[in-house]
């Protein structure tokens, strides 16, 4: 195994999440992360999570930040650096009846209130897609929020839920698209009893468009990837034959995993992948910052009571392996511990979350320079 040094430790148990957003600064110093007291439960609407950033150039020093009542084991509370700055973190929280995001700067420690929660945030930090984590948290817990019943519970594809964009400056909402219109474009098997909701949002490096996974309840959880243009037109079908995870390689293109490979779909709108990249489990994949798309990052779900971290030279089609790390079975279900690894800005590091030395849920870090400086060799 590469060496994973730990940058956390009990008390408490600590994890970042997701792999779409950044925990690093843009300096690489402070990584962002979450505590908890307890797991091995879904989270209810009484406990709170605390925010922290890790002063990784001293020795790993928690600095607090905050707290959430708005979170789940696998997204978190979408706590993330805002891009473009180097002093603002933003997450998502509850206040009263409702879910709201909040905008801290960490220098000043002023915090602002945003209206609806955050889903994702555009490159240039200006915008915001959110979503329904009252409908989510009906389909899959493990990525909704508890504490504010869905009000539209009952409907199968309302017109109240869908996609939004928030301004992150002012607050503005918009709608871009509902459930309903989703509905109003058919797919094989359909049925009128199909109960959707979209989760998954990602806008592309240039900021111009968006994907979004739309699923419904069904066996073996189907989904369709849609773009769509910023201002909520232009939509295209990106992948009709199911997704799990996956990232952007440029403007045109994203990354998919879905039936036993990562595949290239252009965002053309035929639905259709123009190229499988790599035949490999399931994992959550990222290109490698500076490498000019070259390294992939990604890991894999437990197998034999144990997950895989690697790298994926794309030139050379060859696997990397960083190591295998131990996760016991009581991390399964959705307060599994996944690796989820994360990036530095430059590139140059990885964090993960894993259970595999004895502590709960921990954060680790690996260096990987040594390794992509070999690549270029």
């Amino acid at each position: 195994m590469t060496t994973a040094f730990p940058i956390t430790q009990p008390p408490g148990f600590h994890w970042f999440s997701y792999y779409d957003k950044f925990q690093f600064d843009p300096t690489d110093r402070y990584a962002l992360g979450m505590r908890v007291d307890f797991e091995h439960r879904l989270p209810t609407a009484e406990d709170v999570v605390a925010l922290g950033m890790i002063d990784l150039a001293d020795g790993n020093r928690w600095i607090d930040l905050g707290q959430s009542r708005a979170w789940c084991w696998q997204q978190g509370c979408m706590l993330q650096w805002r891009p473009g700055s180097d002093r603002e973190v933003v997450w998502n929280d509850r206040d009263g009846d409702g879910y709201v995001s909040r905008v801290l700067d960490v220098e000043t420690r002023k915090m602002r209130t945003l209206p609806r929660p955050i889903g994702t945030l555009s490159p240039d930090g200006k915008l915001a897609l959110c979503e329904d984590y009252s409908r989510i948290w009906n389909f899959r817990a493990g990525y909704g929020y508890a504490g504010v019943p869905d009000r539209f519970k009952e409907e199968l594809a309302p017109e109240e839920i869908g996609v939004w964009r928030m301004d992150l400056d002012t607050g503005d909402v918009q709608q871009l698209i509902s459930l309903a219109e989703f509905v109003r474009i058919p797919y094989p098997g359909q049925t009128p009893e199909d109960n959707h909701y979209v989760n998954h949002l990602s806008w592309n490096p240039s900021g111009e468009r968006f994907l979004m996974f739309n699923r419904w309840a069904g066996g073996g959880q189907p989904t369709r990837v849609f773009t769509m243009a910023a201002d909520g037109s232009d939509l295209r079908l990106l992948s009709g034959h199911g997704a799990s995870h996956w990232t952007w390689r440029d403007s045109d293109c994203a990354l998919i995993w879905g039936e036993g490979a990562y595949k290239l779909y252009r965002d053309d709108d035929s639905g259709e992948a123009c190229e499988v990249l790599w035949e490999h489990v399931n994992g959550h994949q990222s290109y490698v910052p500076g490498t000019d798309n070259e390294w992939l990052l990604t890991d894999t779900y437990p197998a034999n009571d144990q997950q895989e971290l690697c790298l994926y030279h794309i030139p050379c089609k060859k696997k990397v392996s960083l190591g295998f790390l131990d996760s016991p079975s009581a991390y399964r279900g959705e307060w599994r511990c996944d690796l989820h690894p994360r990036l530095s800005r430059s590139g140059t590091k990885v964090v993960i979350d894993s259970p595999h030395q004895g502590n709960g849920r921990q954060m680790y870090l690996v260096e990987i320079e040594d390794i992509l400086a070999q690549g270029r060799a």
